[in-house]
């Protein structure tokens, strides 16, 4: 008695998927998701199908590397710093390696793959300091696995096809800014692009909302809000634009530590006194804040948390493509120090 041969849709109905997705995988045609790929593959084995891919018989062939995508590689004083280690070190746990893909302007730009990028050993994408919405919709397109830390600004009300995941920014700049206040500041300034990223409008939106709380006036003639770029690394930028205010405000609210620390330098060379004459509040928790003199008040992210828990996002996305999306943001904690210490007269 001849035995029937196992077909692709012998092999879909066992999966619960359509012929044409079996077909897909068989036939490289098309994106289909990780994990799913993984398990047409296995049920192919176990069914005895004939025509397995070679990736199939050599399981090291498989997509084992996940690709992190970032227009802006995470310096020293950037989060990222701690959060890439143990990013890269959850997933190296679960038999992943970590690839990194610097993005040009002209990658970004015309909204392309690098050209050395093989998709075909791709598992899953991350994407950090990618601000640029219509490359996350490009990315997403793949139809890889994704997961993005931060976004575009006004991804918080966006309806996203992808993971996100974020500090929490809102709450702990209320918290920061009224800590402000009760020190004795009545004109407080924002330094940041305030669209620069999910990030920094979040901060923006807590910035504005903890003094209107406080009945307080948001002045923006002692705000630096330009757009984001190397101006901000600039110290006598940053100093022509103190002297342009028609007044140094009380206290500053930076959108992050770098910027914070950029100002502190610029106000010791300008001989104003941290934090008597203005204080200074940054956002982050570096290393450096806790150094530099007067130590630098911040806002504490858990970067290296956020790292694990962004790996295990993205692996239960790959173990089920078709799980719902979720945005979730990790509790920051703001770290009161010298620089926001006024006595109060």
């Amino acid at each position: 008695m001849a035995v029937r041969r196992v077909t692709m849709q012998d092999i879909a109905d066992a999966c619960g998927l359509s012929r044409n997705t079996v077909s897909k995988i068989f036939n490289d045609r098309g994106a289909v998701p990780e994990a799913t790929r993984r398990m047409v593959l296995e049920k192919a084995q176990a069914l005895g199908y004939h025509q397995l891919p070679e990736e199939a018989a050599n399981p090291d062939s498989r997509r084992q590397n996940i690709a992190l995508f970032t227009s802006n590689m995470p310096t020293e004083y950037h989060f990222g710093t701690f959060f890439i280690p143990a990013f890269a070190g959850q997933l190296s746990r679960a038999g992943y390696t970590l690839m990194m893909v610097e993005l040009s302007e002209e990658d970004l730009r015309l909204r392309r793959l690098p050209a050395q990028l093989s998709l075909e050993q791709i598992a899953g994408i991350m994407g950090i300091e990618l601000f640029d919405r219509g490359y996350l919709d490009m990315l997403c397109g793949l139809g890889l696995p994704a997961i993005f830390v931060d976004a575009y600004s006004g991804a918080n009300t966006a309806l996203l096809n992808y993971d996100l995941i974020s500090m929490e920014n809102t709450a702990s700049t209320i918290a920061m800014t009224k800590h402000l206040i009760s020190a004795g500041a009545r004109h407080i300034g924002f330094i940041g692009d305030t669209d620069h990223c999910n990030s920094f409008h979040e901060r923006w939106i807590g910035f504005a909302s903890a003094l209107a709380d406080a009945g307080l006036t948001l002045d923006r003639t002692i705000c630096i809000l330009d757009k984001d770029g190397p101006q901000y690394n600039d110290l006598s930028w940053i100093m022509s634009r103190l002297q342009a205010m028609p007044r140094l405000p009380d206290a500053f609210f930076c959108a992050n530590d770098f910027l914070a620390l950029r100002l502190m330098t610029v106000l010791k060379q300008m001989g104003v006194s941290i934090p008597d004459q203005v204080m200074v509040a940054g956002f982050d928790g570096l290393p450096q804040c806790a150094v530099v003199e007067p130590a630098l008040s911040t806002i504490q992210i858990p970067s290296t948390d956020i790292g694990r828990l962004a790996a295990d996002i993205l692996l239960a996305r790959i173990g089920n493509p078709d799980r719902p999306y979720c945005t979730t943001y990790v509790k920051t904690t703001p770290v009161l120090r010298a620089s926001t210490s006024r006595s109060q007269k």
